[in-house]
């Protein structure tokens, strides 16, 4: 059996969304869109697909089982309700709402209706997130204990509806929501503790830099960072063991394990080093003896799989990857970020 998609706002992640579904899925085929922009209905026209002049005829085809919607962040809730109670399965992009209460009220609505809920969090399938996640779940680097996870670039503007607070602009919406995603997708323990530093540097609606330091249950700590005015960038990854320590330099995947040469040894005898900094002990370079530089190990991935997890779902085969619970968990991590952020300190919590 077909699925016929329809999609709710045709931008830059609704063409996108047509795009992967067309190239990449089986027994799947976007049929229509609405969107307000005569632009984009103009666009989506010359690509061959139907126009809706509304969302309730999109949900009164009887041939769409599948909605995606791609529109700002504070329209999510009322689609995603709307097309729900109207008998569609539901993609909703992220942030999946302005909030964790949003959130909630949408959810309720899946599990009266019966039907699939699900975020688009296409970056569990990054290869540098595959990457690490297979490290940290292989123990490559013995127990790690800290973990810095970045987005950097130097082109100081948000985008369009991005730098507006009432559509849910800012980074820690647009960027950090997958970065955390990722952190809790990866780390099976509570978060209980939330430092942050939200930056206004040229907006003042919305943040447009942040770094935010988070503390696990288990021990794990983590330095989450997006920057829109960063000229020399940190990694992508860095995350640091009891045995060793990976890097991943950028999206290309770029970087090196280096971890010990044998794990009992673990002490050496060495001299005071002398540096311009002075005479130092403790920070003594590694011999080379007792480590090893190994390549970072190859995954195969592929954005295209969260579509094909759904559709698995649709035909009873498989369980969803990215549930409506995991996106709650998220959003009240959010929430928290921003009462932090308001009160100027360090929040304890259990997330």
């Amino acid at each position: 059996m077909g699925h016929k998609l329809a999609i709710i706002g045709y931008g830059g992640m609704g063409g996108w969304h047509h795009r992967s579904v067309t190239d990449s899925i089986d027994k799947t085929m976007v049929k229509g869109i609405y969107d307000i922009r005569d632009e984009a209905c103009q666009k989506a026209t010359e690509s061959g697909l139907q126009v809706y002049q509304s969302v309730d005829e999109i949900i009164q085809d009887n041939e769409i089982d599948l909605v995606t919607i791609a529109v700002p962040n504070n329209f999510h809730k009322d689609y995603a309700i709307a097309c729900l109670r109207g008998g569609k399965n539901v993609i909703c992009e992220k942030p999946v709402t302005m909030n964790a209460a949003e959130l909630r009220e949408i959810i309720a609505v899946a599990t009266e209706t019966g039907k699939l809920f699900t975020i688009h969090q296409n970056r569990r399938w990054d290869r540098d997130y595959k990457i690490i996640r297979k490290l940290y779940q292989e123990g490559t680097l013995g127990q790690p204990y800290f973990i810095e996870s970045r987005v950097q670039g130097s082109g100081q503007m948000l985008h369009g509806w991005r730098g507006y607070r009432e559509n849910g602009g800012g980074m820690v919406y647009d960027w950090g929501v997958h970065l955390f995603d990722q952190l809790l997708n990866l780390i099976d323990s509570p978060v209980v503790s939330i430092a942050p530093h939200l930056v206004h540097l040229f907006n003042q609606e919305v943040d447009d830099n942040f770094k935010v330091f988070l503390t696990f249950e288990n021990g794990i700590s983590a330095l989450v960072e997006v920057a829109t005015n960063c000229f020399i960038n940190h990694p992508r990854w860095h995350m640091c063991g009891s045995e060793g320590t990976v890097i991943i330099r950028d999206w290309e995947c770029n970087g090196e394990i280096v971890s010990l040469a044998n794990k009992e040894v673990l002490k050496w005898e060495d001299d005071i080093v002398y540096t311009a900094a002075g005479p130092t002990r403790t920070m003594a370079p590694r011999p080379d003896y007792t480590k090893k530089i190994l390549p970072l190990p190859q995954v195969d991935t592929t954005w295209t799989d969260f579509y094909n997890n759904i559709i698995d779902v649709l035909d009873h085969k498989a369980e969803l990857i990215v549930t409506p619970e995991q996106a709650l968990r998220v959003m009240t991590l959010i929430d928290t970020i921003f009462l932090a952020a308001k009160e100027g300190k360090p929040l304890s919590c259990r997330i």
